[in-house]
């Protein structure tokens, strides 16, 4: 298991690599579908593979309260549960715990919690998050950290800091598999911590590093900041991950910016309130302007719901909430983000990716801006 990085982009900081695992091989960048239960929302395995995704995230916290390690390691591990043969990556589920879970309790040991289920108490070390990632046997494992809000005092945001260091060797030093562990970059908003969690994070050693705890509330200038200003202080020569982000532009700007991976529930959560993503932004399919609109979600795209389905006729789904239409939506912005992904990767390959980038952007804020002071929807469906 390695990563490589084959090529960098002549004028941004984008990079094109290819990371191995026990499962396969992911090339970088990557869009990392969420399926939280061990499935993304509505779709089946196949529909990821017919999109073209090479590597999914399931959750921790959640596969730990139902259905239970012990299910999931009778089971042969969670590819075998889930019927998934491709890599995936484990969140340590740390976040669902600090913003789900009632009555918690941190603690150099640990974090205490009741379920947000059924209010079972749980008490979770570093080392247990280790382990039952090793019981699950996912490819990527992420370790406990402590994921704090926003806006927070720099004081607060430095005891995250010291704290999540502190979990992250101890995580690092309870593998006794040879599945791959990311080390987490904590910090919040301020600079200098983010870049002292960076080198005391790379001091551990880990097979890649993430930037955590953006995403939580921050304005879109100040993610970028974090991210641009990250980066640097992150290792040329293994995988970087973002965390929780984000929208089609987001991606964008994060790869130029050096991000390799990314994981986010935008395009699956939009879809199940009728938004679709396109190249010329996004389109809220439930709007009356869709009632007669048979053209399909974008006549370019080639998934299967563009190939087979108009705007009228999902738009008649969500109005008669069928759950077709949550489907259909949601396969398409999957194989959205998993095309707009891999275009990236051939502009990257052929040294045009700031020219990529800066037309997709103009045409896709553009329009979105335009569609915002414009009650019909409908008005720039013909946009080229």
């Amino acid at each position: 298991m390695s990563f490589v990085l084959i090529k960098k982009d002549p004028k941004t900081k984008a990079r094109l690599g290819m990371l191995s695992t026990a499962h396969g091989d992911i090339e970088t960048p990557t869009f990392m579908p969420v399926g939280t239960q061990a499935t993304v929302k509505t779709l089946s395995n196949q529909d990821l593979i017919d999109s073209g995704i090479q590597v999914i995230l399931s959750n921790t916290y959640h596969l730990y309260l139902r259905p239970g390690e012990d299910i999931i390691k009778r089971a042969g591990g969670l590819h075998k549960f889930c019927g998934w043969d491709k890599p995936i990556l484990t969140d340590s589920g740390g976040f669902q715990v600090f913003s789900l879970a009632t009555l918690m309790k941190v603690s150099d040991k640990g974090v205490g919690f009741s379920s947000h289920l059924d209010g079972s108490k749980h008490f979770l070390t570093p080392e247990d998050v280790i382990r039952l990632q090793s019981s699950l046997g996912s490819d990527i494992m992420m370790p406990l950290d402590e994921c704090v809000e926003y806006p927070c005092t720099k004081d607060r945001a430095a005891e995250a800091l010291k704290l999540t260091t502190g979990w992250a060797k101890r995580s690092k030093d309870a593998v006794k598999s040879k599945q791959l562990l990311f080390g987490i970059i904590q910090g919040s908003t301020y600079m200098d911590l983010r870049k002292e969690a960076a080198e005391r994070i790379r001091e551990i050693g880990f097979d890649g590093y993430a930037i955590g705890g953006v995403s939580v509330g921050e304005c879109e200038e100040l993610i970028y900041e974090i991210v641009d200003n990250t980066t640097n202080y992150m290792p040329a020569d293994k995988p970087r991950y973002l965390m929780g982000v984000g929208t089609p532009p987001d991606f964008l700007e994060a790869v130029s910016m050096g991000v390799d991976m990314f994981d986010c529930v935008v395009p699956t959560r939009n879809a199940r309130s009728g938004t679709a993503f396109t190249k010329e932004g996004k389109l809220p399919l439930r709007n009356r302007g869709f009632c007669d609109d048979f053209k399909p979600i974008d006549p370019e795209c080639g998934c299967y719901t563009c190939k087979s389905h108009n705007r009228a006729y999902i738009r008649h789904l969500f109005n008669t909430d069928e759950i077709l239409g949550l489907r259909l939506v949601s396969l398409h912005n999957i194989y959205f983000y998993a095309k707009l992904i891999q275009v990236s990767r051939e502009a990257i390959r052929e040294n045009r990716f700031s020219e990529f980038k800066k037309e997709f952007l103009q045409k896709y804020c553009f329009t979105t801006i335009r569609r915002r002071y414009n009650h019909s929807p409908l008005a720039f469906s013909d946009w080229s």
